[in-house]
């Protein structure tokens, strides 16, 4: 299985990071210990939404429209819903 994630930072609540990936345990660990150059820095980080998806393929479209134009507000409404955060 492949997931579509979307973790918050809990000290900036603005800030949001959507990400895809084949085990999910291991890449929360790798975010929270600093292995990503895209949310070094920005912990501790709390996931608040996850999407499983059978294949790599369907995992990184949605990842890529979630970081769409369009898939903005679907993100926002998403963060919305689940942190109480625009």
């Amino acid at each position: 299985m492949f997931y579509v994630y979307i973790l918050i930072s809990e000290t900036k609540k603005a800030w949001s990071y959507v990400g895809q990936t084949e085990n999910l345990t291991r890449r929360i660990k790798e975010h929270q210990s600093g292995k990503v150059k895209s949310t070094k820095g920005r912990y501790p980080l709390k996931i608040i939404y996850k999407e499983k998806y059978r294949s790599r393929e369907e995992s990184l479209k949605r990842e890529k429209y979630l970081k769409s134009g369009i898939g903005r507000d679907e993100k926002r409404q998403i963060l919305n819903k689940y942190s109480g955060i625009v």
